[in-house]
This record gives C-alpha cells, sequence and structure tokens, in this order.
C-alpha cells in the first residue's frame, strides 16, 4: 500500500498549498476529504457485500447438510415403522381376540338440562351483587337512599 508518512502528507500539503493557493485550499481540501468519505464507504458496502455472500454460500451448505440428515432420520423411521407394522400385524393374527362385551347402552337421564345452564352458583351471585330477591319500589328507595350526616 501506500506508506505516507508525516513528511510525504507535509511536502503534499506544501505543494498544494503553492499550486492551489490559500483561497481555494479549504474548499478543495473539503471536496477531497468528501470524495474519500464516498470511497470509504463504497470499500466497506463491496466488504460488507463479499462477506454477506460468503456467509450465505456458508448457510446454503449446512442447509442442505441440514436436510440430508432429515431425509436420513426421515428413511430411518419409515423403514422402522414398517417393521412395526409387520410384527404388529403378525402378533395380531395369531393372538385370539377376545370377544367384546356388551355394554348397556347409553340412556339419557331425561333431566331438565335448561335449569343446569341457567343455574347460577350462590357465591358467584354474593361476589358481583347479582339480586337473588325482588325489592319493592319503596324498599329500594329505602335501601339506596344517602344517609343524612347528623
Amino acid at each position: 500500500m501506500i506508506d505516507l508518512g508525516i513528511s510525504k502528507i507535509a511536502l503534499i500539503g506544501v505543494v498544494a498549498l503553492v499550486v492551489i493557493g490559500p483561497e481555494k485550499l479549504p474548499r478543495v481540501a473539503r471536496t477531497v476529504g468528501a470524495l474519500l468519505g464516498k470511497a470509504q464507504r463504497y470499500v466497506a458496502d463491496v466488504k460488507a457485500e463479499v462477506s454477506r455472500s460468503m456467509e450465505l454460500d456458508e448457510l446454503k451448505k449446512m442447509r442442505e447438510s441440514v436436510e440430508g440428515a432429515a431425509r436420513d432420520v426421515e428413511s430411518s423411521i419409515q423403514t422402522q415403522a414398517s417393521d412395526f407394522e409387520k410384527t404388529w400385524s403378525e402378533v395380531t393374527e395369531t393372538a385370539a381376540i377376545p370377544a367384546e362385551p356388551d355394554f348397556p347402552s347409553y340412556k339419557h337421564p331425561h333431566k331438565n338440562w335448561r335449569l343446569k345452564q341457567g343455574a347460577m352458583p350462590s357465591w358467584y351471585k354474593a361476589r358481583n351483587g347479582v339480586r337473588t330477591k325482588a325489592l319493592s319500589g319503596a324498599a329500594r328507595v329505602a335501601r339506596f337512599r344517602p344517609k343524612r350526616l347528623a
């Protein structure tokens, strides 16, 4: 790479001062700095893209290896399942299966299910303030009338 020491940078600065002049030197230095910044950002973007593509290749290889392992596991499971089915069929064919006992069929109790559906526990009613008894209008007014301060 370019080996820039203090003496070389000082020499470049003196030549630039003589050639460009003291009036235009700050503007040129700013422009050169901006161009160098853009160049550095471009190089960083290229490096990032290259590293991203390398990681993508590694991920593809890893994915292929995982898919291969999954296929191997799937094939081994299928062979074991087919072996199990064969042995199961052999065992069930040779074993004597007892006749199923006759259970009585289901008989509906004919209870009034609407009452059960509408039933609400008393603890729930007490906690949530559900009225269980009807109050007359006068009793309700007397109950909810604000207390007088003596």
